[in-house]
């Protein structure tokens, strides 16, 4: 259900800064980088309730299961 939605992902401001920051990432277009992520092969996508949880190699994406909003992400210890 996700990855046939993906043109629907989006996020505040807020959001797109609080994922650069959290994954020290140089992008101007955050969505786009986790779209990337997202489509990887490798990618691990799993729902808990009104989330879906996102797990490539070393980060965790959250994005809301309704709206498709991308909430945050975070590195994997």
């Amino acid at each position: 259900m996700l990855l046939s939605n993906l043109d629907q992902l989006h996020t505040t401001n807020l959001g797109a800064e609080r994922i650069r920051k959290n994954l020290r990432l140089d992008t101007d277009d955050v969505v786009d980088w986790c779209r990337g992520i997202i489509k990887a092969a490798n990618a691990n996508i799993t729902r808990k309730g009104k989330n879906w949880y996102i797990a490539v190699n070393d980060c965790k994406i959250t994005v809301n299961a309704h709206s498709y909003t991308v909430i945050t992400a975070h590195r994997l210890a």
